[in-house]
């Protein structure tokens, strides 16, 4: 190996280093709240309780684009 070999290498490994160290928290907090969860779920089981119905993820108030795209709707049928 030459020296610009071993330069490109010790940034690969730096790169990758630091890459791990951003990614390694979300990791764990995934895994952690992926436990609490599967907790949660046997407590319940166990209790006889029916998990909780899972609220849809979708906003009841709608969005500034979809209200601009009424808004153009409307004055296009008033104009025609």
């Amino acid at each position: 190996m030459n020296t610009n070999q071993i330069e490109a290498l010790i940034g690969l490994t730096a790169t990758l280093g630091i890459l791990v160290l951003l990614i390694l928290p979300s990791v764990i907090g995934l895994v952690r709240d992926r436990r609490i969860d599967r907790q949660i779920r046997e407590a319940q089981e166990a209790r006889g309780e029916l998990p909780a119905q899972k609220s849809s993820s979708r906003s009841t108030v709608p969005s500034t684009a979809t209200w601009y795209a009424e808004g153009r709707r409307s004055k296009k049928l008033v104009n025609s």
